[in-house]
C-alpha cells in the first residue's frame, strides 16, 4: 500500500514558471525518505542519471 501524503504546510512548494508546483527541501524532509525521481531540491542528492538514449 502507497505512502499516505503529507499535509502540505507553508513552504512546501511553490509554482514554477509553468505553473507546475515545485516541492521545497523543506517537504522532503518531513517526507522523510528519497523517492529517487530527481526531484529539483531533493536533499538526500539523488541525480537522475541522463538517459543512454539521450546521449544518441
Amino acid at each position: 500500500m502507497p505512502a499516505k501524503p503529507l499535509p502540505l504546510q507553508p513552504g512546501d512548494y511553490y509554482y514554477n514558471d509553468q505553473g507546475l508546483m515545485v516541492f521545497t527541501e523543506q517537504y522532503h524532509k518531513r517526507r522523510g525518505y528519497c523517492c529517487r525521481s530527481g526531484c529539483k531540491h531533493c536533499p538526500y542528492g539523488f541525480k537522475k542519471e541522463a538517459s543512454t538514449e539521450a546521449r544518441e
